[in-house]
């Protein structure tokens, strides 16, 4: 039977040991690692519920359970960091995308931001990313749907290893943004608002190389369950994203 969306033998060789349950590790050993995985892509990429994952996975209960888990234990988040530890640093590009939440991502737990807002297209979940220089995803952050694009900015461009931020006209915030960077010794290649009197001079044809963070979330949005989100809590739609991205970098 063809494994659709599965990990290839070479892309399971490269995160196996960085998974929780491996030999020598204190703890029960898990024998089933690979084909958990397997089932988690499945989902997302196939945008199925989870009480629709074929009969070869398992109990789609117990998958469902394993996925909470390692998200909000951060073990999907500890992969993908490992493997971006390769990000090439010489420049970097942030920007979000929005995905529109499902009726079935309401009702999480009251109390808890689950990231979900009300913008124009109805609720959803804004994703903003950065990606480094050769459009390999390093970072990201979860807001509701109808947040400025400078409050994943707040997050992600912290103490950024580039040594050059790319950004669009969303990003060109001189307190908040440009100045912390060039304080940190950073190049901003981010074209000024219509409505500045002094236009900012930038590197107009580096700034060409912003698509390939457009092509990141177009890749992102392959995973079906994550250009659409089914997920109540932001923990779980995060850990997804953080697998996603982390076969990106596999790919």
């Amino acid at each position: 039977m063809t494994r659709r969306y599965a990990l290839r033998d070479d892309q399971w060789v490269r995160i196996k040991d960085l998974l929780p349950g491996r030999a020598g590790q204190p703890g029960a050993q898990a024998r089933d690692n690979r084909l958990f995985v397997d089932a988690v892509l499945y989902r997302y990429r196939a945008g199925i519920p989870w009480r629709d994952l074929p009969a070869r996975f398992g109990d789609f209960r117990v998958v469902h359970l394993r996925h909470s888990r390692w998200s909000q234990s951060g073990v999907w988040q500890r992969v993908f960091e490992a493997l971006a530890l390769d990000a090439d640093n010489e420049y970097a590009m942030i920007d979000s995308t929005i995905v529109r939440a499902h009726q079935h991502s309401a009702g999480g737990k009251r109390g808890a931001p689950q990231a979900i807002g009300r913008s124009r297209g109805g609720m959803s979940t804004k994703i903003h990313a950065t990606v480094d220089a050769l459009g390999n995803p390093t970072g990201f952050h979860l807001t509701p749907g109808q947040a400025h694009d400078l409050e994943g900015a707040d997050v992600l461009l912290v103490d950024t290893a580039a040594e050059t931020v790319i950004a669009d006209k969303g990003y060109d915030a001189q307190a908040r943004v440009v100045e912390p960077l060039l304080a940190q010794g950073k190049d901003v290649i981010i074209p000024s608002r219509s409505t500045k009197k002094v236009a900012r001079d930038y590197d107009q044809y580096l700034y060409q190389a912003r698509h390939l963070i457009e092509n990141f979330f177009a890749k992102l949005k392959q995973y079906r369950a994550i250009a659409t989100r089914y997920d109540k809590t932001a923990r779980n739609f995060l850990g997804a994203i953080h697998l996603a991205a982390t076969v990106v970098w596999l790919a």
